[in-house]
């Protein structure tokens, strides 16, 4: 019984073929009419734009808002038009409506200058910006930009009735074809197929004689070269099956021969035997070279156990090596804070450097003044007015030069006791707000040059015993990683730092609204010499020194969250109180 007839196989196969072109075939029609219909309603919003972009303009130099609006909701009318935003001179929406993309992530506050293509596949809108020109006394003068948007479902809308007519003309044609090859295929080759088949099935195997098939076809074709074959095959076994039977009787001859010969093949074992003697002094040969190999093996042994003594010896210098690695590490560290207190310094001499500067000033002109007073006493012309300027300008002077110092003072104050915190491990009694109020004090000379902001939220009489020049660091290298790395590109950011306590522990939580990092760039922020300014300066060992601080030197842990657009923060926990050491 058949399992898959033939035809129906070779049947499958050729429709399965032409569907698949077919589906090709209609897949890039359906394609090239999508195509050409988007290229058509691209120029017919180009030829849109020559339309309304005289009144638009006029509106918007006329500030008539009202009619902008107006213009630009019958614009949103045209069927092919899916949303519209209208800028003016200064980049900021004047009406948007409908869909449409995010202008100002395209184009930021600028105005476009000449016709842009603008397309977006996941949203599958597209369309044109287009700037707005207004003619006055032969000036032209940009007033504007419009952005008409169309989208991915305007073109299938617009398409439908070709794909509909696409996919029913395939249908019909396969529905027509599939009839045709059926009928062909049953009246060329399935029928006579079955009918050679149940004659194949019917022959008897003992009666072959005269025995022959025949096929009903009128066409000289394959089927009728396989009869033809067929029953030469017949004819042939029937003689084959002649010849058996002579070689039987043949065989029945040559099996008595085959006794002679068993006698004589006795007589070749015995002979053999003596051979086999041979053979297993050959063996004891091989056994004698077997044993000079395993002198040779133990020989081998021995050398590569004074190899492996060298590998162990080479094992304990690399870790030599490896120690004097975490040495230089160590050295690399200090010199890194010590760079970090060296930009300190340079910041706060800067900071000084105005007050002194107009305390000089101060003073130079109170010294100028007393000169021009001694003199007029001297000339005796002296006169009442003269000394009450000369005194008015001695208490303005006076004023600002203690005013100057004061500030210098101030500044030289908070940098000693920072600067020897941030060179000292000692542990002392400090109040943690306005500790970190004079760790912020000392990084403004960086703050002063942005407009970012720090919050600090902090209880007012919160004091413990800490290794302050460890708080320096971490609070300086916070904000620094905010400044240079989280705020690049960003006017406005904003640092807030939350200082909280419990029974046992110091709980700091730091989050600055900058860029954020990548969650790849997460998992390395704390290994050492990792940083993404590596071509501009970047050392890569501030994140990895508040690790170390906050582990080795606070006993505390460190615990890093960002997602990328959306800042960093920080979740810092430690011991609140430390024992004040007795040297």
């Amino acid at each position: 019984m058949l399992q898959q007839s033939l035809s129906k196989k070779l049947l499958t196969s050729v429709l399965s073929v032409y569907f698949l072109l077919t589906f090709v075939v209609t897949c890039g029609q359906v394609l090239a009419e999508y195509i050409n219909t988007k290229d058509y309603i691209k120029n017919e919003l180009a030829t849109l734009q020559q339309t309304f972009s005289r009144s638009l303009t006029r509106a918007i130099w006329e500030l008539n808002t009202k009619q902008t609006i107006t213009t630009a909701e019958g614009l949103l009318a045209v069927p092919m038009i899916e949303g519209i935003i209208v800028r003016d001179d200064s980049g900021e929406v004047i009406s948007q409506f409908g869909r449409s993309l995010d202008i100002h992530k395209l184009y930021s506050q600028q105005l476009v200058q000449e016709e842009v293509l603008l397309e977006d596949s996941k949203s599958g809108l597209f369309g044109y910006t287009f700037p707005l020109i207004f003619e006055f006394s032969g000036r032209a003068t940009q007033v504007g930009d419009v952005t008409l948007f169309s989208s991915r479902e305007v073109v299938f809308s617009r398409i439908m009735v070709s794909i509909y007519f696409l996919i029913g003309n395939a249908m019909i044609k396969t529905t027509f074809l599939i009839i045709l090859f059926l009928m062909a295929f049953r009246k060329l080759l399935t029928t006579p197929l079955a009918q050679l088949t149940e004659q194949i099935e019917n022959l008897e195997l003992n009666e072959l004689e005269g025995e022959h098939i025949e096929i009903e076809t009128d066409e000289h074709n394959e089927l009728k070269v396989m009869e033809k074959s067929f029953n030469n095959l017949i004819d042939k076994v029937v003689q084959y099956r002649k010849e058996l039977e002579n070689t039987q009787k043949e065989l029945i001859i040559s099996n008595e021969k085959l006794d002679h010969h068993n006698i004589q093949l006795e007589q070749d074992v015995a002979r053999k035997t003596s051979t086999l003697s041979q053979a297993m002094m050959d063996l004891q040969q091989q056994k004698y070279e077997l044993e000079k190999q395993k002198i040779i093996l133990t020989d081998e042994i021995d050398l590569r156990r004074s190899t492996e003594k060298e590998l162990l010896t080479k094992q304990t210098e690399l870790e030599r090596y490896v120690d004097e690695l975490n040495l230089a590490q160590e050295r690399l560290l200090g010199t890194e804070k010590m760079a970090e207190l060296g930009g300190l310094v340079a910041g706060i001499a800067h900071d000084i450097n105005t007050p002194i500067g107009i305390g000089v000033t101060a003073i130079s002109f109170l010294q100028e003044r007393l000169t021009q007073l001694e003199l007029t006493f001297r000339d005796k012309t002296l006169s009442p007015k003269d000394l009450e300027k000369f005194i008015a300008d001695a208490k303005q002077g006076t004023g600002l030069l203690t005013s100057n110092l004061d500030r210098a003072s101030e500044l030289i104050a908070s940098f000693k006791q920072i600067a020897v915190d941030q060179a000292s491990e000692a542990i002392r009694s400090i109040n943690v707000k306005d500790y970190v109020n004079e760790v912020i004090r000392s990084l403004h000379p960086k703050l002063k040059r942005s407009a970012h902001t720090i919050k600090l939220e902090c209880p007012e009489h919160l004091t413990l015993n800490l290794p302050a020049g460890a708080i320096s660091q971490i609070f300086t290298n916070l904000i620094m990683n905010s400044l240079i790395h989280g705020f690049e590109g960003i006017n406005n950011g904003v640092i807030t730092i939350r200082i909280t306590s419990d029974e046992t522990d110091l709980i700091i939580d730091y989050n600055d609204n900058g860029n954020g990092v990548t969650d790849t760039q997460l998992k390395k922020l704390f290994d050492p010499f990792f940083t993404t300014k590596r071509n501009q300066g970047g050392s890569g060992l501030g994140t990895h020194i508040m690790l170390n601080l906050v582990k080795q030197t606070l006993n505390g842990s460190i615990k890093a969250t960002s997602h990328t657009g959306k800042g960093l923060s920080y979740h810092i926990k430690f011991p609140k109180n430390m024992q004040k050491s007795t040297t």
